[in-house]
């Protein structure tokens, strides 16, 4: 693994898990009023997109991060 493919994994890494926070806020207080479902649902809509992309490219760092926000932004809208 070269270095531009670790650099890819680590920034994938931080927005994938950026999501983390709030889902467990809203998962103790079970409180959703406060959250944008829209924005949510835009980025379900672009990772399924660049996790498409990750796919197409071949790209390991694309698409290991994307599927893993997109399974944590998904995880919010239900």
């Amino acid at each position: 693994m070269d270095m531009v493919q670790i650099l890819g994994l680590v920034a994938g890494a931080c927005t994938s898990l950026a999501a983390v926070p709030q889902l467990v806020k809203t998962w103790k207080t079970k409180e959703v009023e406060n959250i944008s479902m829209k924005m949510f649902l835009f980025y379900v809509v672009g990772m399924s997109m660049w996790l498409t992309y990750g796919i197409i490219k071949s790209d390991l760092p694309i698409i290991i991060t994307n599927a893993i926000a997109l399974t944590f932004h998904a995880l919010m809208l239900f």
